[in-house]
């Protein structure tokens, strides 16, 4: 019994209109943690971002960045702590 396998790609995203998606892998990602941070996982529209990344980014890119939230020291959701006036 063979099993369909089903492909799907990302949407058109008129914010990066050239052929490479790197830029556009990124912010899909960012924006999925930024929307699950404010909104909850179980947000609807957060997964639209993660499908996004999970078909543009290469796995192995993904792994860096889900290590670098891990440890705290993931640059675009690094949140600075405001500095205390004397």
């Amino acid at each position: 019994m063979s099993e369909e396998i089903q492909l799907k790609t990302a949407g058109f995203d008129a914010r990066f209109p050239n052929t490479n998606q790197a830029k556009n892998c990124w912010q899909n990602y960012v924006d999925y943690f930024k929307c699950v941070k404010a909104k909850g996982e179980d947000f609807p529209p957060c997964h639209q971002f993660k499908k996004t990344y999970q078909i543009l980014c290469p796995e192995k890119w993904t792994e860096k960045w889900d290590e670098q939230r891990d440890e705290g020291v993931f640059p675009a959701l690094y949140e600075k702590k405001e500095a205390e006036h004397h």
